[in-house]
């Protein structure tokens, strides 16, 4: 294996839990989950959510892989997009 192959390998595995790291983040920290709460009650869960994710991709560049993961880490999400 060369070393860009390796590389693209490791990215490639980072890009499919980046979403899923994001709401962790959100999760974990006091300030950021309350923030996150008061704009759950005033836009929606789905609207909240949906945005972040779409965020995530436009911020790193990431364009869709094939599927979704059903099985993420945080709680606060049922699903995301895989990169």
């Amino acid at each position: 294996m060369e070393v860009k192959e390796f590389a693209d390998k490791v990215i490639s595995i980072k890009n499919k839990k980046l979403t899923d790291e994001v709401f962790l983040l959100v999760q974990n920290d006091h300030e950021l989950m309350k923030e996150y709460l008061e704009l759950v009650h005033l836009h929606g869960v789905q609207a909240v959510n949906s945005q972040i994710g779409k965020q995530v991709a436009q911020r790193y560049g990431l364009t869709k892989d094939e599927g979704r993961n059903h099985e993420p880490e945080s709680t606060l999400i049922l699903s995301h997009q895989v990169f």
